[in-house]
């Protein structure tokens, strides 16, 4: 692995001269040409506009549509991400959302009301879709891929098994970016602050003629290294990236009757890996040890991670008399090496002289996943009404094809400095089939019902073998799994308009998750195959439009109940992961999202959840760790302590999510001088599946601030930023082994940014 991290070393230096050549070819002196929009009444008092989505993949008033949504718009996506951040930043932000990684700013891992996945294996399957530009991302890298130059993101609350399909029983996280148009229509946005962390961002479209458009984004963030390595022997600094993504679309309309857009993307990240941080946690506690310092670790094992991924998709429309037909085809592929320091310090129990630290150190690990080859293929054809009749309704179908490969390895850091000594190989297809249908009727002014059905086929050919064994157990396999499964899903809803500005809804809604394999050999004989899960949901909701359109209200009340759920236990003292299906999960809780001008200067939003969820199953066991101290109860099979689960929590699922932002703007000259902050709260939550106290997450707040100036319409900006501005410090992971392993949140990162529109 050492001709790797040479050649990742020589990309190292920086590329934001290549950067900003890109920005100013887009955006050139155009930016400065646009004219200035006519003034709006200065009597008329400001109003909410009202906020389009697609979550039932027609665009609907998201006030009618029936069903927890939370969309997020530019303005408040570009205040989250202002420290150059990930998909993480998301996380807390809506309400029943949670996004966490092991890996950084890779395999994102989300959760939507405490519904999740935990696992850290590179084939692993999420209740959660991620949905980019209309096309499902399956593999956890390819869900990492950078947000920018977004139109809306959607969050789609509650099992989603009509015409989103399987893997999809939590919910949808649903991106789309701004398409061509026929006027020139772009932006620059340029940050720089704490750490060297830079964000260039920049995009630029217009009509080629009269039948052809195009867009063009570009994103490239940065961060120097900034944490020390302070183990006997290192002097190196960690914790830096380089990420750079391009998207290109070119939009083909030669009529009112059809539409081509091609989407072509790709994206770089290297840098560090995930820091593990070994003993960070205080025994017989869930607060840091003493001394403990954010910007120090002490590893002497390697360190980074290396992303490249691209695709395409393709979508035609036809626009026919009372129906629209729709097509779209997508190719993505994505290679990844991620290398790690597991046990997060140096030296060993067993090393020459006991050399060891942070803390005890029981045994070292150093490992790296990579994939050298991912294909994933997707056609969905949806052939829908426009909506000329109390009648609406959709058919479709869908196809998807993955093939990946998975290479596992594991490294003797104390006597060989990092040689390999450990390697197995898992190679996984996964075909998905389905037909599915929504038909929705209005029966009268006030009351439309809608309901809908999927038949989904999954099949998964896995095949694994281990070719070198760290703790002596030879070669193996190649082993082979191949589960399959065949299953309905459906939903109905119901909507009451009470009146023009107030909606009632309900819903039930069934889901699905097909069987996942585990099969990580390096550490075990057997892989494990989850049975697919289901799950039952019912929601019902108000939404309503308030004092005159000044502000916006929704609300939601939910149970679910999940059969056969798919859990990872992760770690504990064999060191080895495995899946379980648990008998029964329940889940109950409630939404709030709303919105207003509370004056015509102060514009508020907040957003809350309550999540309760319970694992029942009194015969489910596993292995806890074995420095913490466990709090559920243990039995003793076979030499082995196991803890029982029965009646715990889901883990990484607080039970109370809040969230706040506020702008306030004072006119001045001929612009607005502002201020835009936002807040979000998490309570605690379990690391892992057993109960403990060390490896329970503390709850937090975590906030925001931008402060600047913004003239010529709000077309331009120049602001102050600050992102976890109250410093705040949390362990948001842990790692089981035998001692109080854990990783963090990211630092507080404070800067300045401009940003110009055409």
């Amino acid at each position: 692995m050492s001709s790797h991290s040479l050649a990742r070393a020589s990309r190292a230096p920086r590329r934001y001269t290549l950067s900003l050549a890109i920005v100013f070819a887009l955006t050139g002196n155009a930016m400065y040409a646009a004219d200035t929009a006519p003034a709006d009444d200065a009597n008329a008092p400001k109003q909410l506009g009202d906020i389009t989505v697609t979550a039932e993949k027609r665009s609907e008033n998201i006030q009618k549509v029936p069903e927890s949504i939370t969309a997020i718009d530019t303005e408040k996506l570009d205040v989250l991400k202002s420290g150059a951040d990930d998909v993480r930043f998301l996380s807390a932000r809506v309400p029943s959302l949670l996004i966490e990684s092991s890996f950084g700013r890779t395999f994102p891992r989300f959760y939507i009301r405490g519904l999740g996945n935990t696992d850290f294996d590179l084939n692993a399957s999420q209740p959660v879709s991620f949905v980019y530009d209309d096309v499902v991302l399956e593999n956890p890298i390819l869900k990492g891929f950078p947000i920018f130059d977004i139109d809306q993101v959607e969050v789609l609350r509650g099992p989603q098994g009509t015409l989103f399909g399987r893997n999809t029983p939590a919910g949808v996280v649903k991106l789309d970016s701004k398409k061509p148009t026929q006027e020139p229509d772009g932006y620059v946005d340029v940050s720089y602050g704490r750490y060297g962390t830079t964000n260039i961002e920049t995009a630029f479209g217009a009509g080629i003629n009269q039948d052809w458009a195009f867009r063009v984004s570009f994103l490239d963030q940065h961060r120097d290294d900034w944490v020390k390595n302070t183990a006997p022997g290192k002097s190196n600094e960690l914790g830096g990236y380089n990420t750079q993504a391009l998207r290109l679309q070119f939009e083909y309309k030669p009529s009112d009757t059809f539409d081509a857009l091609l989407n072509v993307h790709g994206m770089n990240i290297n840098g560090s890996a995930i820091l593990f941080r070994a003993n960070i946690i205080q025994p017989g506690t869930n607060d840091f040890v003493p001394g403990w310092k954010r910007d120090e670790i002490s590893i002497d094992g390697n360190n980074f991670q290396d992303v490249t991924s691209s695709g395409a998709s393709l979508h035609l429309t036809w626009s026919l008399e009372n129906m629209e037909l729709a097509s779209i085809t997508s190719f993505d592929r994505v290679k990844t090496l991620s290398h790690g320091d597991i046990d997060g310090g140096y030296g060993a129990s067993y090393a020459p002289g006991g050399v060891m630290g942070p803390g005890f150190i029981p045994f070292a690990s150093e490992s790296a996943d990579g994939l050298p080859f991912h294909r994933q293929i997707t056609q969905e054809v949806r052939l829908s009404s426009k909506n000329t009749s109390p009648l609406d309704w959709i058919l479709g179908a869908y196809y998807f094809n993955e093939n990946l490969t998975i290479d596992s390895f594991d490294y003797e850091t104390i006597f060989s400095h990092g040689a390999l000594d450990g390697y197995a190989q898992q190679k996984q297809k996964d075909v998905s089939e389905a037909l599915f249908g929504s038909l929705g009727y209005q029966v009268n002014d006030a009351f439309k019902i809608k309901g809908g059905l999927r038949v989904s086929h999954d099949e998964k050919n896995w095949t694994a073998t281990r070719y070198i064994s760290p703790i002596g157990g030879g070669a193996l396999g190649p082993l082979f799994e191949n589960p399959s499964y065949t299953h309905t899903t459906g939903d109905l809803s119901a909507t009451y308009s009470l009146d023009k500005d107030t909606t009632l809804y309900a819903r039930a809604a069934t889901g699905y998750r097909a069987p996942s394999i585990q099969g990580r050999l390096l550490f075990g004989d057997t892989p494990s195959v989850a049975k697919a899960e289901t799950i039952t949901s019912g929601e019902a909701g108000i939404k309503s439009d308030l004092f005159d359109h000044r502000a916006t209200i929704s609300a939601d009340v939910y149970v679910y109940e999940m059969k056969n759920q798919q859990l990872t236990a992760v770690g504990g003292t064999t060191n080895f992961a495995r899946l379980v299906n648990a008998k029964k999960t329940e889940g109950r809780g409630f939404e709030l999202d709303a919105r207003a001008y509370v004056t015509d200067n102060l514009m508020v939003t907040a957003g809350g959840s309550y999540n309760y969820t319970k694992i029942k199953d009194p015969n489910l066991y596993i292995t806890p760790c074995a420095a913490c101290t466990v709090l559920d109860p243990e039995i003793v099979e076979g030499g082995v302590t196991l803890a029982s689960i029965n009646g715990n929590p889901l883990p990484q699922a607080p039970k109370w999510i809040g969230n706040v932002t506020a702008r306030y703007a004072i006119p001045f000259k001929d612009g607005e001088l502002f201020a835009y902050t936002d807040w979000a709260y998490r309570s605690k939550v379990s690391y892992f599946l057993y109960q403990s106290v060390e490896f329970t997450g503390k709850a937090w707040v975590e906030g925001g601030l931008r402060v600047g100036y913004a003239w010529h319409d709000n077309k331009r900006e120049v602001s102050f930023y600050g992102r976890n501005i109250l410093d705040k410090k949390a362990i948001t992971g842990g790692i089981d082994f035998d001692n109080l392993t854990g990783y963090v949140n990211e630092p507080r990162i404070w800067g300045v940014q401009f940003r110009g529109e055409l």
